[in-house]
């Protein structure tokens, strides 16, 4: 009897109890060499993916047929030795050389030309399967990126909760997770040192395990956290419908001590805007320099426009853009009546926002029927149904969101308003009176973008504080000369604002903007 090699392979331990197992691949090639009298020396077991190459005991195999330790080999189906058409273009070397393969479940005669045809078909088909799997793959994650989930394990401080559904903040680790970061932030822990508090406090991983230096820079490093998602892979960033655990502020803070280091740098200087004044031709961060007594922050990019701002003048144009926040007394006075009527109004409010929304689903639902049916008419392409579809799928989860958030937190939405109307006309006090910590604060959660162009500032306010400070702007976007209209038309504008971006979710224990209260 002639010898022969007998190989087997699953993608996975699951995928062996799902498909054909190795032990169900091994029977079935072991009757096939009974049936053609040919005796299996040596087998060759492996779990791993056949669609990259790389698989260990794969290429020992090969190397060994290629020495002649056996006349060929058994393979249970073609997809089972390779999805990917390098690895079979080796095995069809083999062939070639005059070793003689076999797969148990396809008749096919490789010594003839019908026969190898048949079989490249079938390793093609392989091959296309993958590629196409992955590209199904990669469509179902960015459409979960794009409705603010997370399609991977959750990560340290918080739970799964099942497929299609946000990641829940675990009650007992949270806590943890957010004191390293607090911990963190004041210079005084490395990465080591803070893996071993962070052990003594009792904080694991998921398996248990105490935390590296490794996991703990990962963990700091992750924006996962503020309610950012961002992968490695993409430079794209989506809101997270998951409740975040520390504040951007507090991110931003343990950003900035340098990781990894066993002698923490010491700050000589405690600049006002330190890492917070941005290039708009570069993007890069300005550095703080002191000169002559002026602390300046310059962009050291070589052949950038940008010179530099000084800081009494950056200070100056901040100063002025939280002014725009600041509420007059007659501002003050009509507001206070306006909320008091919008509580006493709130429920038939809250029922007609419940009723438009569902009926813009209905509408939504009728647009994705008729893409679809217009897709499989042929009257769309491919690449524009998917574009289509996605965006509204998008939209049926941010309805479907307010909706839920209308009807858990209803009863709380006009005091949550009233709060943040609070907050905002609060901000320019808070930060003429606080120090340098309050003022760096204000500044983080009241804008998202401040951008040095020449030696111009360039200042964007977060998305609800923006609509505050353009309240003197009709809906239409036409300027109005006297204050605005009607508060009224701002509150639900501001509520949907509100709950989108998660500026203080119904179910936190408090405001995760807070800002310190003013002197």
């Amino acid at each position: 009897m002639k010898k022969y090699f007998g190989y087997i392979r699953v993608s996975t331990a699951r995928q062996g109890e799902r498909g054909v197992s190795l032990q169900e691949q091994r029977e079935a090639i072991a009757r096939y060499a009974e049936r053609n009298q040919l005796e299996i020396t040596t087998w060759f077991e492996e779990q791993e993916t056949a669609a990259k190459r790389g698989r260990p005991i794969f290429n020992q195999m090969l190397k060994l047929l290629r020495g002649e330790q056996a006349v060929g080999v058994i393979i249970h189906k073609i997809d089972r030795s390779a999805r990917n058409l390098k690895d079979w273009a080796d095995l069809g070397e083999l062939i070639d050389q005059g070793i003689d393969v076999h797969f148990a479940n396809e008749a096919l005669d490789l010594q003839s030309r019908g026969g190898r045809l048949s079989a490249d078909i079938q390793a093609v088909v392989a091959a296309d399967y993958i590629r196409n799997l992955r590209e199904e793959t990669k469509k179902g994650v960015y459409g979960r990126l794009k409705q603010g989930l997370y399609p991977m394990p959750a990560p340290i401080g918080y739970l799964n909760t099942g497929t299609g559904k946000p990641k829940a903040v675990d009650p007992i680790t949270a806590p943890l997770v957010k004191r390293a970061f607090e911990l963190y932030a004041t210079g005084r822990f490395t990465l080591q040192t803070l893996a071993k508090e962070m052990a003594r406090c009792g904080l694991m991983t998921k398996k248990g395990n105490k935390l590296s230096a490794n996991v703990v820079s990962r963990m700091l490093n992750n924006k996962f956290y503020t309610g950012i998602i961002a992968l490695k892979k993409t430079p794209d960033k989506y809101i997270g419908l998951h409740q975040p655990i520390v504040s951007k502020a507090l991110f931003n803070r343990a950003q900035s001590v340098p990781h990894g280091r066993t002698n923490q740098k010491v700050v000589k200087h405690e600049h006002l805007f330190r890492m917070l004044l941005t290039c708009k031709h570069c993007h890069h961060h300005l550095t703080a320099e002191t000169q002559k007594g002026h602390v300046y922050y310059r962009c050291h990019t070589k052949q950038c426009p940008t010179t530099g701002i000084r800081e009494e003048l950056a200070e100056a144009e901040i100063v002025t853009k939280l002014r725009t926040l600041e509420f007059s007394r007659e501002e003050t006075a009509r507001l206070g009546a306006e909320l008091l009527q919008f509580k006493e109004n709130w429920w038939g409010q809250r029922d007609a926002m419940i009723k438009e929304i569902n009926l813009r689903l209905v509408q939504l639902e009728d647009r994705l029927t008729r893409v679809t049916d217009a897709y499989l008419d042929g009257l769309l392409e491919k690449e524009t149904f998917e574009k289509r579809r996605a965006a509204m799928l998008e939209s049926r989860s941010q309805m479907e969101s307010r909706m839920a958030q209308l009807k858990k937190h209803g009863s709380s939405v006009p005091d949550e308003l009233e709060k943040f109307l609070e907050l905002a006309g609060n901000v320019y006090s808070v930060y003429k009176s606080g120090v340098y910590a309050d003022k760096r604060e204000v500044v983080e959660s009241v804008t998202s973008n401040c951008f040095v162009s020449g030696k111009n500032l360039e200042i964007m306010l977060n998305t609800p504080f923006n609509e505050v400070a353009t309240r003197f702007e009709s809906l239409s976007g036409c300027p109005n000369k006297g204050m605005v209209r009607s508060w009224k038309e701002l509150f639900p504008k501001l509520i949907e604002i509100l709950h989108t971006v998660q500026v203080f979710p119904p179910s936190a224990e408090g405001d995760r903007r807070q800002l310190p209260q003013a002197a």
